[in-house]
């Protein structure tokens, strides 16, 4: 009950000039060097949710969700994989490869076997009919995606992949 009273009295003690206070922007208490690492955060982050979403639209043409479209590239161009590897490929939980993997078997596209080796695991394999559709797709798909880089020259498409990959590793090798 007291403490109730506190915070009805600080209400109406609130005037227009603590409203100020509260709503003007907090001061940039960092360091230069933090303030670059702030920036490249926020470019990465806006880069890959406009390069993401315009992926998605392109393949969603495709009749895919980015996911799907994952899966089959995944398994086009590396063969049966055991769906922890997948999982692993596309950096994503095993569940989600399990629902993604779900989908895709309902149209036709993938399917499941245990492997010969070790029965604990099941392998993740294309249909004839999804080999048909990633094949007949991933060319277009690849020119779509020059088409997003070509502000860049190729070398400067080479810098980047190779300075984030560098970014990534360092990242996944830190401490917590």
């Amino acid at each position: 009950m007291e403490s109730e009273v506190l915070v009805a009295s600080m209400a109406m003690r609130h005037d227009s000039n603590t409203a100020r206070a509260i709503d003007a922007p907090a001061g940039r208490d960092w360091t230069e060097d933090e303030g670059v690492s702030l920036r490249l955060w926020i470019a990465l982050a806006r880069c890959y949710v406009t390069f993401s979403r315009e992926v998605s639209w392109k393949v969603g043409e495709y009749g895919l969700t980015l996911p799907q479209f994952g899966v089959l590239e995944a398994l086009h161009h590396l063969g049966p994989l055991a769906l922890g590897e997948l999982a692993e490929k596309l950096l994503v939980t095993g569940g989600n490869v399990t629902f993604v993997m779900d989908r895709l078997e309902a149209l036709g596209l993938v399917y499941r076997d245990r492997s010969n080796e070790d029965r604990r695991v099941v392998m993740a394999k294309l249909t004839p009919e999804g080999r048909e559709l990633i094949e007949a797709r991933f060319s277009q798909h690849a020119t779509f995606i020059d088409s997003l880089t070509e502000a860049l020259t190729r070398e400067e498409r080479e810098d980047l992949r190779h300075l984030l990959k560098k970014l990534g590793k360092s990242v996944v090798g830190r401490d917590r």
